[in-house]
């Protein structure tokens, strides 16, 4: 199954309301890591989880659809998953990333090791994270990284990508979850949109499934 969205969450709808996150740019780019072996296996994962043989693909696929993407900046999660695609990236850029602690994915503790086919965001884990801690540290590592010079990139996680989705009011959906899938978030009127940038096929790409996973 698909873990539950945190846009659902009413925890995370309270820390919006308490904290919201208001970006001074008007767009940026958004792209969790490439694939892992624990992706597919739908595991929790830990912070040195190397990219697959389809993950590394994926990332060099996304960083030839982001390198016509007028891209100043890319800030990435130090985790090795999202710091490995985000060099993948930014070397099709030019430019040098900046990795960023606070976007690395949610630390759920006594849970990594064990199945993520069933997550529950709303769980404590021993030793983890809350999601208010989460959600919280996440609103902050966004807020600094959208201050910097754009158009910004930020290479992080599913679980990043949740708390962003929630903390700018946007709904997201199986088109934007996808292992390396590219994303421009755009305010329109004051409200904040998320587009899936279009990659070429490649047939019995397997990432999209794995995109369900956690982490």
């Amino acid at each position: 199954a698909r873990p539950s969205s945190l846009n659902g969450s009413s925890t995370s709808w309270k820390v919006r309301a308490a904290h919201p996150l208001d970006p001074g740019c008007d767009h940026f780019y958004f792209l969790r890591h490439g694939q892992t072996g624990r992706n597919a296996a739908r595991i929790f994962q830990d912070v040195d989880e190397p990219l697959s043989e389809l993950g590394l693909a994926q990332a060099a696929r996304a960083a030839g659809r982001l390198a016509g993407e007028p891209i100043r900046t890319v800030v990435c999660s130090d985790a090795r998953r999202a710091f490995d695609t985000a060099h993948t990236v930014s070397a099709r850029l030019g430019i040098v990333p900046t990795p960023e602690s606070r976007l690395r994915e949610r630390h759920f503790g006594a849970l990594i090791g064990t199945s993520s086919a069933h997550i529950d965001w709303g769980c404590e884990p021993e030793g983890g994270e809350t999601l208010a801690q989460f959600v919280e540290r996440k609103r902050d590592a966004l807020d600094a990284a959208l201050a910097r010079p754009g158009p910004v990139l930020v290479v992080a996680h599913g679980g990043t990508l949740y708390a962003l989705a929630a903390l700018l009011g946007v709904a997201v959906d199986a088109t934007v979850l996808g292992n390396a899938q590219p994303l421009r978030f755009e305010r329109r009127d004051g409200t904040w949109a998320v587009e899936a940038l279009v990659l070429p096929h490649v047939p019995d790409d397997t990432g999209r499934d794995a995109g369900a996973a956690i982490a």
